[in-house]
């Protein structure tokens, strides 16, 4: 008999995450990373969002070396600034007033660890996406309705932000949503986990919370 299949953690508190995981069937335990997420001086976002997705797996994973664990970060560029989540109403209008008529890069970085083994590895999902050009009547009526304030970008494509889009370049359709699952099911399997495997049948809901005894809090709250 193969051995069995080492436990899986999902190093984030983003719902985004936690609902995109569950997709795979796989049984997961969800544990807050202590990361700081402030950028460097001068870091370039897909750097940043690379070094954040691989600092959050390896935190957890110094807590639970036995463990898979996945990390996963998302920044937005556009027009040579750098968008992160809004937080705030007035920040998600200037994001969006931003975005409106030009092409912005959600730069979607993966990262899984398995301490243990010495397993690590990360990659990053760029997706493209063409916002249309937005009357700031439309800017406050969409932020009213779906007030997308933990979304880097400020506006959730899964949802009633896809109304404010021309179109979306990706080789892997979840990515900006918060978890692209092409590269997550490719990396798990080469950590020793098959999707396909070790699914479970029936409740497609995942995800059992756990923290980590380092952590401060919850780091982060959307995609």
């Amino acid at each position: 008999m193969p051995p069995p299949a080492p436990p899986l953690i999902l190093a984030s508190t983003s719902r985004y995450r936690r609902e995109l995981l569950a997709r795979l069937r796989l049984p997961f335990e969800v544990v807050a990373p202590d990361v700081d997420e402030t950028p460097r001086p001068g870091e370039a976002p897909a750097a940043l969002a690379t070094r954040l997705a691989m600092a959050k797996a390896a935190a957890v994973a110094r807590w639970r070396p036995e463990a898979v664990v996945i990390g996963s970060d998302q920044v937005c560029e556009v027009a040579g600034h750098t968008l992160g989540k809004p937080g705030s109403h007035e920040q998600a209008v200037r994001q969006l007033r931003l975005q409106s008529g030009r092409e912005a890069v959600f730069h979607t970085a993966l990262a899984v660890v398995h301490a243990a083994a010495g397993f690590e590895r990360h990659d990053l999902a760029p997706v493209r996406v063409r916002f249309r050009a937005l009357a700031d009547a439309e800017i406050e009526r969409y932020l009213r309705l779906e007030q997308p304030y933990d979304c880097a970008g400020s506006a959730k494509c899964e949802t009633l932000g896809i109304a404010l889009l021309e179109a979306i370049d990706s080789d892997d359709p979840t990515a900006l949503v918060g978890l692209p699952l092409i590269r997550t099911a490719r990396m798990l399997r080469a950590a020793g986990i098959d999707p396909l495997a070790g699914a479970e049948s029936g409740d497609l809901g995942g995800g059992s919370s756990s923290r980590n005894p380092e952590a401060r809090g919850p780091s982060e709250p959307g995609p």
